[in-house]
C-alpha cells in the first residue's frame, strides 16, 4: 500500500503538505519530531507530549539498545507501551552516537564494534543488529545504519564514507525484508518503513552520487544526514538541494537533526517533509526560549522585573499562566519546573509553527508567510541566509 501520499503542493517553491501512514497512526507533514532520546522527552510525560499534539516522536537505537536493551523493550510489548505513548516512533540507526559518544570505537565492513559507555561492556551494531533491533522494539519509521563524516572532511573520505553506507543500505534493506515476510505478510496493513540515508559530506557531487545510489534501493523514504556540522548555511542549502534532487518525489524526505524554526522554512520549501532536534528540549532546558521575534535566555537580568507574558502571540500553557518575571525566578533559584515550563513552551511553539506552515501550503502562500515570519525576527536572529 501507499504509505505516504502528497495532497498539497506548493506551486511557487517545492514545498509540499502530505500524510504517511504508520502501524501507529497518521501523521500530517511537513512535521516536527521531539527528540526522546532514551524513551522519554525530557521533563515531559507522555500524555503531555500527546496533549501538545505530536503524533511522532524520535528514540535512539544506541541509547536504548545499552539500556534498557531489546531484551526488557520486549517483554514490555514494545517501546509504545514501555513508555505508554500511543502513537508514532522514529528510530535513528545510533550510528551518529556510536561515532561520536563510544569510547574505543572500531569500523569495519561488518559493522562497528564500540565499548558501552553504561558499563564498559563489548558491543556491536551492523546493518542487519539495528535493523532488526528497531523494527522488534516497535519502531514505525527505522534507519539503516550510515557513517558520518566530520566536517571539514577530504574528499577521499567522504567518498569511503557515502560508498560504505550504500553498501550497508542495501544490507539494512534484505534484513527488512526478510523481517516483513514474516512479522507483517498482510501487505494492505500499514507496515514499519525503513528509510534510506544519504552522505557525501560538503560534495555537491557526492551528494547527488550518494542519493542516486540510495535511490536506485528503492525505500519508502529517504533521510539527508551529514549536515549541520558546522558548514556555513548557504553551503548547507546547496548540499540539500544537491542531496534532494535525485531523490523520488513520491517518498518522504526527513532533514536530520534540523529543528530552528528558520532551518525548517528552508527545508520546507526545498521538499524536506519531517525535522527532528533537540534545541527546542534542551535550550528549553537551560533557559532559552523560542518566540516570535526568535530566542530569549529568560534567565538574563533583563527579565527580573518583566511582568509581562513570555510570547503574546502563544497559547500555551507557559505563556497564559506565568510571567517572564516568574520564569527569570525560576531558573535562577534553580527549581525543576522552570525547565518543564519552557519546554512546554517550546514544543507548543514548533507544533503551531508547523501547522502555519502546513496551512500556507493548502492555502497557496507559502513563501508569503515565510517571508513574513523571517521578516519579524529581530536582527541578530537573522542568520539563515
Amino acid at each position: 500500500m501507499d504509505q505516504f501520499k502528497i495532497l498539497y503542493r506548493d506551486s511557487k517553491s517545492k514545498a509540499r503538505a502530505g500524510i504517511l501512514s504508520t502501524p501507529h497512526g497518521s501523521i500530517e507533514t511537513p512535521v516536527f519530531m521531539p527528540v526522546g532520546t532514551q524513551g522519554t522527552i525530557k521533563t515531559l510525560t507522555s500524555d503531555e507530549v500527546n496533549d501538545l499534539g505530536f503524533r511522532i516522536i524520535l528514540g535512539n537505537t544506541y541509547h536504548l539498545f545499552l539500556r534498557p536493551g531489546l531484551e526488557t523493550i520486549k517483554k514490555a510489548g514494545g517501546l509504545q507501551k514501555f513508555m505508554s505513548w500511543r502513537h508514532s516512533i522514529l528510530t535513528d540507526s545510533g550510528g551518529y552516537q556510536v561515532f561520536s559518544l563510544a569510547t574505543r570505537c572500531k569500523m569495519t565492513e561488518k559493522g562497528v564494534e564500540f565499548s558501552s559507555y553504561v558499563d564498559g561492556t563489548k558491543c556491536e551494531l551492523s546493518p542487519e543488529t539495528t535493523t532488526s533491533f528497531q523494527l522488534d522494539i516497535g519502531s514505525d519509521v527505522a534507519m539503516c545504519l550510515d557513517v558520518c563524516p566530520p566536517f571539514p572532511s577530504l574528499k577521499c573520505d567522504a567518498k569511503d564514507s557515502m560508498e560504505r553506507t550504500w553498501r550497508w543500505a542495501k544490507r539494512c534493506k534484505e534484513t527488512y525484508q526478510d523481517w516483513l515476510v514474516e512479522k507483517f505478510p498482510d501487505k494492505e496493513q500499514p507496515r514499519p518503513l525503513l528509510f534510506g540515508i544519504t552522505q557525501g559530506a560538503s560534495f555537491p557531487d557526492l551528494r547527488r552520487d550518494s542519493a542516486k545510489q540510495t535511490a536506485q534501493i528503492d525505500f519508502p523514504g529517504y533521510s539527508i544526514g551529514g549536515l549541520g556540522l558546522g558548514e556555513p548555511r548557504k553551503l548547507t542549502w546547496e548540499l540539500l538541494e544537491a542531496s534532494l534532487e535525485p531523490l523520488p518525489l513520491s517518498a518522504p524526505h526527513y532533514l536530520m537533526g534540523f529543528g530552528t524554526p528558520e532551518d525548517i522554512w528552508e527545508g520546507v520549501e526545498r521538499g524536506v517533509d519531517m525535522f527532528d532536534c533537540v534545541l527546542p528540549t534542551r535550550n528549553g532546558r537551560s533557559g532559552q526560549a523560542f518566540v516570535s521575534a526568535g530566542r530569549i535566555n529568560i534567565s538574563n537580568a533583563d527579565f527580573k522585573e518583566d511582568f509581562s507574558t513570555l510570547d503574546p502571540s502563544c497559547e500555551c500553557a507557559c505563556c497564559r499562566n506565568y510571567s517572564r518575571s516568574y520564569l527569570c525566578h525560576l531558573f535562577r533559584a534553580g527549581e525543576l519546573l522552570a525547565p518543564r515550563l519552557l519546554t512546554l513552551h517550546n514544543l507548543h511553539f514548533m507544533i503551531s509553527l508547523l501547522r502555519k506552515i502546513r496551512l500556507s501550503i493548502i492555502q497557496g502562500s507559502f513563501l508569503q508567510e515565510k517571508k513574513k515570519y523571517l521578516d519579524g525576527l529581530c536582527e541578530k536572529e537573522k542568520i539563515y541566509s
